[in-house]
């Protein structure tokens, strides 16, 4: 995570979050175009997220959810007028991408593998987001209409030629996901913070819910080979996570639903 120092207008922030605001130092700690995020260095630390309207609502309720099983830092505020603001704790720990967890791949691997099965173990019955499938494959098909097509994030070995080629798998495909286990929905190493290598939480739960569990095991293979560097540690994972579990069938699925963004 990189932060950087930044000055700001508490006043122009909502009255409801000036008090966590006024006195700390501030820093940026965003890492993508479509929110801000805002770590607050007072007390044990807290980060504020801000993104368009009504755009922050599911992962307020998922990081709900996920805090009541322990899984996650509690909402401490969440405001939606012209923007949504959401307030979460600093989780103590760090996330997996520090130097510590990346210079011992195979513990990393494992543990990335080990807490992901747990995850998938959970009962969801009472998820707030009981349709993740549904609205993962409307999106794909959005975005597939709307001409967004990206394989550069990638192994080849998951890559498709075309959109077309992608978008035949999804439609006779992606009906075939099923909606059964709780998901992170982004299983990311950013996302995930270890406390000397026992799991602190997960963060970043904008796109989670009751989905299949392929869509996260990709999302834990890709980042293993983004963050290494190196595909290596593919079978390692699968083994370690539970190979009787895991279709590579739907494992190109996934990919095929994902280079659409």
């Amino acid at each position: 995570m990189t932060l950087t120092p930044i000055t700001a207008d508490i006043g122009a922030y909502p009255a409801e979050l000036q008090p966590f605001l006024r006195g700390a130092k501030l820093y940026d700690s965003s890492c993508s175009s479509d929110a801000r995020v805002i770590f607050i260095d007072k007390g044990e630390g807290a980060f504020l997220k801000s993104a368009p309207k009504g755009s922050l609502e599911r992962e307020t309720a998922m990081t709900r959810y996920f805090h009541s099983k322990e899984l996650a830092g509690e909402v401490i505020a969440y405001l939606s007028d012209e923007r949504d603001w959401l307030l979460t704790p600093k989780i103590r720990g760090a996330d997996c991408t520090v130097a510590k967890y990346l210079a011992r791949p195979e513990k990393l691997c494992d543990t990335l593998a080990e807490q992901l099965a747990a995850l998938h173990g959970l009962d969801c019955a009472d998820c707030p987001v009981p349709n993740h499938t549904e609205l993962y494959l409307a999106k794909a098909g959005l975005h597939y209409r709307a001409g967004i097509y990206d394989t550069d994030l990638f192994p080849d070995n998951w890559g498709y030629a075309s959109a077309e080629e992608a978008w035949r798998v999804v439609e006779a495909k992606g009906p075939m996901l099923r909606t059964d286990t709780l998901l992170h929905g982004d299983y990311c190493l950013p996302n995930i913070i270890l406390d000397e290598w026992r799991l602190g939480g997960f963060v970043d739960l904008d796109i989670g819910g009751v989905g299949d569990r392929h869509v996260d095991v990709f999302w834990a293979i890709w980042t293993l080979f983004f963050n290494l560097k190196t595909n290596k540690y593919r079978e390692r994972f699968i083994d370690a996570y539970g190979r009787g579990t895991v279709d590579e069938d739907m494992l190109r699925v996934v990919a095929a639903v994902e280079v659409f963004g």
